[in-house]
């Protein structure tokens, strides 16, 4: 028998055929507030610097290496439906990846849900902004139940009778997953089941129905009967719920169990097949006499859950700007390390231009989620409510219709690595067409700017209040607004063309915040590459002059 020494070079060559090098380091271990100078600055400008120590903690939170693993085991073992026991029980349950469960309790034991209405005041909805698009890097599908939980509040407070009830429990900053009834519970969430097969959107066309077990009207007991095609969150407490009584469609609170400790016949058909949202469980739904309790006036259903629907809109737009966030760092960390063609990606003049570019979305995003939150701490000034009410519909439309465009290509900015499933670009990418669907898709944010404008004239005077104090800054940007000025209010044809006006609206505003906050490498680029700039826009497609190297410098993380 011949004996192979395991020093001959024949031996090493078989075990190591070559060394990894050129390859960027993981980014992780790292302080996302930190690394974040636009939201840093946010958070000061916007009275929150109080919050500063609470951020940095979730910042590096966040930056973790196992909690970034969290969101891939999330992602990777997706809910399942659990329909009856072994012995034949109707139980509804669904089963999530203890990942799941940890980042739900993160979430809530930090008050993304809740920590504004529990202590309002300067700044309060801008940290909590500010922790959510921190958390939502790390996972995005965890976030929906947060925020229908957060949004509730609102509307519940028009049932005070209801709100007694339940705000103290949903306030809580604890997070029990057990699926019992709610007086056994510490703390609970809410979710909202709205949509049905024939209606969509168009909610006036549900058929659920409503049947008082006595005396109708606001707080009292009714029955449902009907289906529910898109619940989200099905393992929530209670969920907000539309449906026809003899006065129109109404809203009710509609909880999982009954008081006396039985179950609700609030029954799973089954589980949603989603490209994207896979931690969070999405279901399809039949109340079978289903116990509720009406929120708000008979027939004025639409008006009473709105409240919600606008915080879930506005929070949308914040979970979009992280998801922009995550794709450009990702695409500046891999290229600020990956060498190609003699020299560093970052320098390459094409990709400085597609990084810069991806970079300026992203912030331009940030800016207008971070106003927005400025907005809602302002309660006692008419015209910060005004502006919420149009600004809202005109920044979830952009804001998240520019996401899928944005995760692409970033995801080709690291190439064919970015298109594993080791990566989180996949991931960004599923999940980036989800928030310019859910509440409202594209068409119907347009449409709800146009009802705002012409039933709210002062939200119009609010929004152009708004973008005239950048006036004089840059004169591409008032020749945009000028034109703007034209085009509103708008005709009554304008249904026709209003993507085209809503665009301008969202440009405006973001050009109109870089403009007096940012740094003026980005508002000239912003300026340069979406006002000045004709026909369709395309990352990587900024105009001569651009600084994208300072651009770049202050995107990008220092990992």
């Amino acid at each position: 028998m011949t004996t192979i020494r395991r020093d001959t070079p024949g031996e090493r060559w078989l075990a190591e055929t070559h060394r990894v090098e050129n390859q960027p380091p993981p980014l992780q271990a790292y302080n996302l507030y930190r690394q974040d100078a636009a939201l840093r600055e946010g958070v000061h400008r916007y009275r929150a610097g109080w919050a500063e120590a609470g951020l940095v903690r979730q910042g590096a939170w966040a930056g973790r290496p196992e909690v970034i693993e969290l969101g891939f085991q999330a992602n990777e073992q997706p809910p399942r439906l659990h329909t009856h026991d072994r012995f034949g029980h109707r139980v509804d349950e669904v089963r999530y990846h203890p990942a799941y469960h940890r980042l739900m309790r993160r979430a809530l034991t930090q008050g993304l849900h809740a920590a504004p209405w529990r202590n309002p005041g300067p700044g309060a909805h801008v940290a909590r902004a500010a922790r959510y698009y921190l958390q939502a890097q790390v996972e995005a599908g965890h976030g929906c139940p947060v925020t229908m939980t957060f949004a509730a509040v609102p509307a519940l407070r028009r049932q005070p009778d209801l709100a007694a009830s339940w705000l103290d429990k949903l306030l809580a900053l604890d997070y029990d997953p057990r699926n019992c009834p709610v007086a056994a519970k510490k703390a609970v969430t809410i979710g909202m089941a709205m949509t049905e097969k024939q209606g969509g959107s168009d909610v006036r066309a549900n058929t659920t129905r409503a049947y008082p077990l006595g005396t109708p009207g606001p707080g009292e007991a009714y029955e449902l009967v009907g289906h529910k095609y898109f619940v989200s969150a099905p393992m929530s407490d209670a969920f907000l719920v539309l449906a026809q009584t003899d006065a129109g469609l109404s809203c009710f609170l509609l909880p999982r169990w009954r008081p006396d400790g039985g179950r609700n016949p609030l029954q799973i058909q089954q589980l949603k097949r989603k490209m994207g949202n896979v931690a969070n469980a999405s279901s399809e739904t039949e109340l079978r006499g289903a116990l509720a309790w009406m929120v708000g006036e008979p027939g004025r259903g639409v008006r009473t859950i709105i409240d919600m629907v606008a915080m879930t809109r506005y929070d949308c737009t914040i979970g979009s700007a992280a998801g922009l966030r995550q794709a450009a760092v990702q695409a500046l960390h891999h290229c600020r390390h990956r060498r190609a063609f003699g020299g560093r990606l970052v320098d390459q003049p094409l990709m400085a231009n597609l990084l810069a570019d991806l970079a300026l979305e992203s912030e331009a995003a940030l800016q207008v989620a971070l106003r927005l939150a400025g907005a809602l701490d302002r309660p006692d000034a008419p015209r910060e409510q005004a502006l919420f009410r149009l600004a809202t519909p005109v920044a979830k439309y952009w804001v998240c219709k520019r996401t899928p465009g944005h995760a692409y290509e970033a995801m080709e900015a690291i190439g064919g690595s970015g298109v594993m499933e080791d990566c989180i670009l996949p991931r960004l990418f599923r999940e980036s067409p989800i928030n310019a669907i859910w509440e409202g898709s594209g068409n119907i944010q347009c449409l709800d700017v146009l009802r705002a404008v012409e039933k709210a004239p002062d939200t119009l005077d609010a929004f152009l209040d708004e973008l005239e104090r950048a006036r004089g800054a840059d004169r591409r940007y008032d020749a945009h607004l000028d034109r703007l000025r034209q085009a509103l209010p708008p005709r009554a044809d304008a249904a026709y063309r209003a993507r085209a006006l809503v665009d301008d609206m969202a440009t405006a505003l973001q050009a109109a915040l870089l403009l007096r906050h940012s740094d003026p490498a980005l508002a000239d680029a912003y300026c340069a590459g979406r006002l000045a700039a004709t026909g369709a826009h395309h990352y990587g497609t900024l105009p001569d002059g651009v600084d994208c190297a300072a651009i770049i410098r202050r995107a990008t993380p220092a990992v």
